[in-house]
């Protein structure tokens, strides 16, 4: 099986890719973050006629996540049980998911499905703006909920082949961080802060990625000639369980579309999981050993 991130950045603006992109390369399922549209604007039908199954959580022009699968999605989950909202407190008359434990606004930034053994997140961690910002404080206790929830799911199951996927909006290492306007210590995505709270996530999950590929970014800003300068962040990742990650056997960084027509700034991320290891019955795939970079 290959299972695949991926912030598409607007899917409407750019289907025609990303569906491409899932045919071309043989993905069984794609996590996709900042969807920007509601459900009844996701444009369906080009999915579905690639032979893909879709679970779609979007709320307004904002955020939004969502799974393309060609096998059947269960278990479905909208936000995580202690996912904390943002925003101005709740009146009655905006289009939102509910509220949160703070009593704030839920966002459309976390859903939940299983496939088969696997449990996936399709993850947009909020982007935390300036450390001075609220939305800083805010990305923060995000992390810490879905840590603690994290946490629970392995504790009551630790064989749980669980994935947490999507944009983290940090850059843990120094190594992962090439865009010479964030500054180490006094920017978002490189803050202590962040670094630390990414850290503790492990044990419960840890990146699959980087031990196959360990250099590469997965964003480059549109401006100032970031992707030809090579001046990204590694900010996309798989973060997943002891049982998912017995599973994998490859990954790679699919830095070729971020060029072309209308890229999105991020970049797919991919693993190759044996079905075998999972106790879960697909149908046959085809050889798993490919390239890590395309």
């Amino acid at each position: 099986m290959r299972i695949a991130t991926w912030n598409v950045n607007s899917i409407r603006t750019r289907v025609g890719r990303v569906v491409d992109w899932l045919v071309r390369e043989d993905i069984d399922v794609l996590a996709m973050q900042e969807i920007k549209c509601r459900p009844d604007q996701f444009p369906v039908e080009a999915f579905e006629q690639a032979g893909y199954r879709l679970e779609i959580h979007g709320l307004n022009q904002w955020n939004g996540v969502a799974f393309a699968s060609r096998h059947e999605m269960t278990d479905v989950a909208r936000g995580f049980a202690d996912m904390p909202g943002f925003g101005k407190p709740i009146t009655g008359q905006e289009d939102v998911q509910g509220e949160g434990p703070n009593g704030l606004p839920l966002e459309a930034r976390a859903l939940g499905v299983t496939v088969g053994d696997l449990r996936l997140w399709s993850l947009y961690v909020p982007n935390g703006r300036a450390l001075d910002d609220p939305h800083y404080a805010y990305k923060l206790a995000w992390l810490e909920a879905l840590r603690t929830d994290a946490e629970q799911w392995l504790a009551e199951n630790p064989e749980l082949p669980l994935a947490l996927m999507g944009d983290w909006n940090i850059a843990p290492l120094d190594g992962d961080m090439g865009d010479p306007s964030f500054a180490v210590g006094r920017s978002t995505h490189v803050s202590p802060d962040e670094r630390s709270m990414f850290e503790s996530f492990s044990p419960t999950v840890t990146d699959v990625v980087r031990p196959t590929v360990p250099e590469g970014y997965t964003f480059w800003d549109y401006k100032a000639g970031r992707f030809p300068k090579d001046e990204g962040m590694r900010i996309d990742f798989i973060m997943a369980s002891e049982a998912f990650a017995d599973a994998v056997t490859g990954a790679s960084i699919h830095r070729q579309e971020r060029t072309g027509d209308a890229p999105s700034d991020h970049v797919p991320v991919v693993v190759d999981v044996d079905p075998g290891r999972l106790g879960e019955s697909y149908e046959d795939e085809d050889d798993l050993d490919r390239p890590m970079w395309f």
